[in-house]
């Protein structure tokens, strides 16, 4: 099994390395610049360059994951800056040598009409792959279904890469948080839940998996993390019957829950091996 965290970039990309390592991790994901910012970042390639060597010589597992503003369907005035964005948050996770960067499905833009989003995010996802040609991956996560949000099945998620122009260039993140709050994983259905993915080849094009309880019923469509024992809506043997499906087996597990409410990311990872590092 394969499990980690969110780390920092305060003291670098080798720094948040090092900081998983502390951590008991053998994977981690972190933000490849500010995460409040779009602007280009001019990065340290000799610092990234150090991550990827450091974590190739542990056989560890990196992803980065974009600003919190980055949106697949933006307004018209933050398309290009958000293009030029994405692009930078690839240079930086490629020269970090981590398997992709995270991007959330857009939102409805449209009250008139239901396909706007979509022809937006391909047109958006084009311009930004048409010229990337690294080895790393824009990872697409699925919704919690807020705010009328898209992106909550596997259907749409699927389509979303069989549609645009460089599939190749596009995996899949799955947030089981999200897929909790928006009912597409409710717990009870874990059994059809993987048949269904695996049926869509979704699975065939999974690279990282948020592994988040909730702190909201199912179908809720609230996003709001929990950590995994003792204070959230997912059972925990809901979440073992779902973390030690065959499907996942090659897949890391990055922990976004919070760490600042009685239990460290130190201790949760501790946990998880302890529980299902087998």
């Amino acid at each position: 099994m394969i499990f980690g965290s969110h780390v920092s970039i305060r003291d670098g990309y080798l720094g948040a390395a090092k900081r998983a390592v502390a951590n008991g991790a053998s994977a981690f994901q972190y933000f490849p610049k500010n995460p409040r910012s779009l602007s280009v970042k001019d990065f340290d390639r000799g610092d990234a360059n150090s991550c990827k060597s450091f974590c190739f010589e542990r056989n560890m597992v990196s992803v980065a994951h974009t600003p919190y503003s980055t949106s697949l369907t933006p307004s018209k005035d933050k398309q290009e800056l958000t293009i030029a964005s994405l692009v930078n948050d690839l240079e930086i996770a490629d020269a970090c040598g981590s398997i992709g960067v995270v991007v959330h499905f857009g939102s409805q833009i449209s009250k008139t009409d239901p396909l706007a989003s979509y022809h937006l995010m391909l047109e958006m996802l084009n311009s930004v792959l048409s010229d990337w040609n690294g080895d790393c991956l824009l990872l697409i996560e699925n919704n919690a279904g807020t705010k009328g949000a898209l992106g909550t099945t596997f259907e749409e998620l699927v389509q979303i890469r069989n549609l645009c122009d460089y599939p190749e260039k596009i995996g899949f993140c799955l947030d089981t948080c999200h897929a909790f709050a928006s009912g597409l994983w409710n717990g009870e259905n874990t059994e059809e839940f993987f048949k269904k993915g695996e049926e869509l080849a979704y699975f065939d094009h999974l690279k990282i998996i948020h592994l988040n309880n909730s702190k909201y019923p199912t179908g809720s469509k609230k996003d709001r993390h929990a950590n995994i024992f003792g204070n959230g809506y997912i059972k925990e043997s809901q979440m073992e019957m779902f973390v030690k499906s065959p499907l996942l087996e090659e897949i890391p597990f990055v922990l976004e829950t919070p760490d600042d409410e009685g239990i460290s990311h130190k201790e949760e990872i501790r946990q998880l091996f302890d529980k299902w590092g087998e």
